[in-house]
């Protein structure tokens, strides 16, 4: 089943491309996708806006299909919840991330937080799918981590070099793709989206979700919520 992404994020591409792995589902990147104006309110609102965008816009070209969407974010305790929902936008919509994430390390320094416990961090990814018939799934998930004192490994993408995972002691940035994939939070998403798709059989009787559902993330480690 060939699934259209409503991203241009490169790095996201990557990653769905790897968590869907021998999952039955091929995803697509849509050229011609118009991504929508999104809220600051909600990443799952965010997620679905996004994904019915894109629905829409497939079937107004002719070309109806599965889609789905992914909106996500690192929320820091000591900045109050920020970046949040607006974390792609994090200092201004013309930083890069390199910028982005050297601005998040001076404002947690400046904020007197030095202990781990005060630099607790986590990242959240809703997902949204939408069938060709209309048919729409959402699943949600965080991972809890620290944010390091400066920046560390090369690996990943946006905030990654400084988001700690701790049972890891790696951040990452620091850990190959599979082990990440083992336990992000889009990684325990895609887990939840692929067993609601087969609960639900939604247009597709051969999304096999053994290998990405039961063995991806430690439960005790990562915490899931549907919705």
């Amino acid at each position: 089943m060939i699934v259209y992404l409503a991203t241009r994020n490169a790095g996201k591409v990557r990653e769905m491309e790897e968590l869907l792995a021998g999952s039955g589902i091929t995803p697509a990147l849509e050229e011609t996708y118009a991504s929508p104006l999104e809220g600051d309110a909600s990443y799952a609102d965010n997620a679905a806006l996004k994904a019915r965008a894109l629905w829409a816009q497939l079937r107004r070209d002719g070309r109806p299909g599965h889609v789905l969407a992914d909106d996500s974010g690192l929320e820091v305790a000591a900045l109050g919840g920020r970046p949040g929902v607006t974390t792609a936008d994090y200092g201004g919509s013309g930083l890069g991330w390199a910028e982005r994430r050297r601005l998040l390390l001076a404002d947690v320094e400046a904020s007197g937080a030095r202990t781990a416990a005060e630099r607790r961090a986590r990242f959240v990814c809703a997902l949204h799918f939408i069938g060709e018939g209309g048919r729409e799934l959402a699943t949600m998930a965080s991972v809890d981590g620290v944010v390091p004192p400066e920046e560390r490994g090369a690996l990943g993408f946006s905030f990654d070099p400084v988001f700690l995972y701790e049972p890891a002691g790696l951040t990452f940035a620091e850990m190959p793709a599979g082990a990440k994939n083992a336990v992000s939070h889009r990684a325990v998403a895609v887990a939840g989206l692929l067993a609601m798709l087969r609960v639900a059989r939604t247009d597709v009787a051969s999304v096999d979700v053994r290998a990405a559902a039961a063995e991806r993330a430690d439960p005790s480690a990562v915490r899931t919520d549907e919705q």
